[in-house]
């Protein structure tokens, strides 16, 4: 089985934290899954901009990329974030890889809007470098940057690099673990599971917003390519990875409506 595990930057930010999911990926990997690791960081790149006097701005949850934002981005996300993790991943037996969407032309991207910088939206992912490293023995682990053929980099949301990866790759799972307990209604409760349709609901509502909101755009999205199974789970919690990938539920899962009741049997 192919799984596709997306982690957000804070979860990486703890030391503790970040050895403790490289350990129960490597162990899944040991067991025979072929895993792919793509990683945000936003919490370590603000800290980073701020540190130099940079004022970090949003827009519907994505970061306005100036080229010296786009020089962060590099440092930190394709830097010190990435190999900090291939670290902890080794260091639990994996043999990680530390890659960007720009290694062999991995995830292709133009600009989204203008109003946004450099920011990219993913057009195209080619998975062939994943499936050899993977082939031979190796974990890759992306950091959220892309590439155009004219050798522009650009700021990719880490959740739609997930998305089209997972997508490309044909991975069966794609799983965004992240540090809350789930897709929350209006009320602050977890749901369990839920459709395309109820995401656009819950982004129409205004409950979504936010990196939740391209949670659920990138999870419809990887439906949309073919992923089987999408899980947006707490990472935090002991053994979660374990826990989703023998079957046990987690945090939400989505699902395509003809599946719906079938999730809930």
């Amino acid at each position: 089985m192919k799984a596709l595990i997306k982690l957000g930057g804070t979860l990486l930010d703890s030391p503790e934290l970040r050895s403790d999911l490289a350990a129960q990926i490597a162990a899944q990997a040991r067991r025979g899954i072929e895993i792919t690791v793509v990683h945000g960081g936003g919490k370590q790149m603000t800290r980073y901009l701020a540190e130099r006097g940079i004022e970090s701005r949003f827009v519907n949850g994505l970061r306005v990329t100036t080229p010296e934002t786009m020089d962060a981005v590099l440092k930190v996300l394709a830097g010190s974030v990435n190999q900090e993790l291939v670290a902890a991943l080794v260091a639990a037996g994996a043999r990680a890889v530390g890659l960007s969407g720009v290694d062999a032309n991995l995830v292709e991207a133009e600009q989204m809007d203008p109003a946004l910088g450099m920011v990219g939206r993913v057009t195209r992912a080619h998975p062939e470098l994943l499936d050899l490293l993977v082939s031979r023995g190796y974990l890759p682990v992306v950091a959220c940057v892309a590439g155009s053929r004219d050798g522009r980099m650009y700021n990719v949301n880490a959740d739609q690099m997930a998305a089209a990866c997972a997508a490309a790759w044909r991975a069966g799972r794609l799983i965004f673990l992240t540090d809350i307990a789930g897709v929350l209604d209006g009320s602050g409760q977890v749901q369990p599971v839920l459709t395309s349709e109820d995401c656009k609901r819950l982004i129409a509502a205004g409950v979504a917003t936010g990196g939740m909101q391209a949670k659920l755009n990138a999870a419809s999205a990887a439906l949309d390519e073919g992923v089987e199974e999408i899980e947006i789970a707490p990472g935090a919690a002991p053994g979660v990875l374990a826990q989703l990938l023998d079957g046990a539920p987690a945090g939400t899962k989505i699902v395509r409506a003809a599946q719906r009741v079938t999730s809930h049997d």
